[in-house]
């Protein structure tokens, strides 16, 4: 029997906050945009948590197999949960409990089609693939596709879904709005990826530290970094997005911070704090602009 405990760290609970911003933010769309129901909102944060959590503890199983958790130096950024290193889980528990978690969100997501429609399917399905391919395939893929992936699954589309599902129907500034988000969650993963450049390469992915080299890849990062806060700036001058939305922009001490610290490769001094520069304005980013929507709606 597996302690409750370790059941819970497994999920690695400090990253569960995102899921929890994006649907608040997605909720806070639909809200400018006149609808809310807090039925939808429940299941939408419900089932995005229960996918999270199977794309946390399904990278564990994954990155174990592959021998990657056994090369990475842990830190609070990097190494998985650690858990299955130190024995605590093995690698069979761990891909039934990520399946699981996976399982418990399909008939939440089942639902939501029957509510609001089949044209809502695809979405879902492609979410899906994120969720269960993402680390054992599309990171080996190469091309930036592991990062772009993550920027998809965990940003834009629970952003964009939750909007179309609270609201009823899609609209296209639903997908100016989540955006941000895309760019923000893809440079989490890219951004935690360079201090495991020799162990993520040995166990055969193909990340974009490891196709563009350091100095490039941390040129890519600072130009996505920037190009989020243009992103809102523009939609913003255009009028598609609500002028307190500017809001947003309080976090760019923290996009800043994080630039500046990760331009040099000394992973575990400066680098750490610009790992966690980068957490901040993931997260502050995404509540800022959830404010700036409610703010407006008001």
């Amino acid at each position: 029997m597996i302690p409750i405990k370790t059941l819970y760290l497994e999920t690695r609970p400090q990253y569960l906050l995102l899921s929890v911003l994006l649907v608040i933010l997605g909720a806070s769309i639909a809200g400018y945009y006149g609808s809310f129901d807090w039925g939808r909102f429940a299941l939408c944060l419900i089932g995005l948590v229960l996918l999270h959590i199977s794309t946390n503890v399904l990278n564990d199983y994954f990155d174990y197999s592959s021998g990657i958790d056994l090369e990475t130096e842990r830190t609070p950024f990097n190494g998985g949960s650690g858990l299955l290193t130190q024995g605590l889980m093995t690698p069979k528990q761990t891909l039934i409990y990520g399946l699981a978690a996976f399982a418990l969100a399909v008939p939440i997501g089942g639902y939501l089609v029957g509510q609001v429609g089949w044209s809502l399917l695809p979405l879902f399905l492609i979410g899906a693939l994120f969720v269960l391919f993402n680390s054992s395939h599309i990171t080996r893929l190469g091309n930036g596709l592991g990062e772009l992936s993550a920027g998809l699954g965990l940003g834009l589309l629970p952003v964009f879904g939750t909007a179309w599902i609270i609201h009823g129907k899609p609209e296209t500034a639903f997908l100016y709005a989540a955006l941000p988000s895309c760019i923000w969650v893809a440079n989490l993963l890219f951004l935690n990826e360079f201090p495991d450049e020799k162990p993520d390469r040995n166990g055969g992915r193909k990340t974009l530290v490891i196709e563009l080299g350091f100095d490039k890849a941390q040129r890519l990062y600072t130009g996505l970094t920037m190009t989020s806060f243009v992103w809102i700036g523009f939609c913003i001058l255009l009028g598609v997005m609500p002028m307190p939305c500017l809001i947003a922009f309080l976090s760019l001490p923290l996009a800043i911070k994080a630039v500046r610290l990760s331009r040099q490769p000394d992973f575990g001094g400066d680098f750490t704090q610009a790992q966690a520069a980068n957490v901040g304005l993931v997260l502050s980013g995404h509540l800022l602009l959830a404010l700036g929507y409610f703010w407006a709606t008001v």
